[in-house]
């Protein structure tokens, strides 16, 4: 009984290991925000239809650091450059719709999380949020945004767990509807993970 459980126990380990690596990609890190919920996760769960291959892989929006001076270019923010999920970065969803927001409140506390498949070393976390009167009509792009994160969590080059949570304040004086791009910088990688979530203040 207990060598069977020790097989168990390998294989288990085995399919595991070989599930990392397949899908590790550029990085063996991925991950996407689940509060905010953000487009890839309304696209996974089958609250937003018709999404292609990011229904499948949430996690898997990377592309290149260093934004906002480098990094995805402007009107592919939201899909980090990635051209399979390219429907990410359109300011409708892929049935013609608006992308479904979440309510927040300027100037209060908000815990966003994050969801990862497999950790990775990070640098950090930042947030950014679109300006009062932005385009809403196109793609995002660096003009649409206020380019200094509201919140940045610094990471020390750590691993986070499965599920991580931080809180901060959310900026005053917005109002309607807004986009907050949310970017894990991976620490020994070129790579960093978008996700935009769209919100109501």
């Amino acid at each position: 009984m207990r060598t069977r459980t020790k097989l168990s126990a390998a294989a288990v380990g085995l399919a595991a290991t070989g599930a990392l690596v397949l899908s590790s990609g550029g990085a063996s890190g991925h991950g996407y925000t689940d509060l905010p919920i953000s487009r890839q996760k309304l696209c996974q769960n089958g609250t937003v239809s018709n999404c292609g291959d990011i229904q499948w892989e949430p996690q898997s929006v990377e592309g290149p650091k260093g934004f906002p001076a480098a990094g995805p270019a402007d009107g592919q923010l939201c899909s980090g450059g990635n051209s399979r999920f390219a429907q990410l970065s359109s300011p409708r969803t892929p049935s013609g719709g608006a992308w479904p927001t979440t309510r927040v409140t300027g100037g209060q506390s908000y815990t966003f999380r994050w969801q990862f498949t497999a950790m990775h070393a990070t640098t950090d976390f930042k947030y950014y949020v679109t300006r009062q009167g932005w385009n809403q009509d196109h793609n995002l792009s660096r003009s649409d945004l206020n380019l200094t994160p509201f919140l940045t969590v610094p990471y020390g080059g750590q691993r986070p767990p499965s599920t991580l949570s931080h809180s901060g304040t959310l900026p005053s004086g917005l109002s309607g509807h807004h986009v907050v791009l949310a970017v894990w910088t991976v620490a020994d990688t070129g790579n960093a993970f978008y996700a935009c979530s769209d919100v109501t203040f």
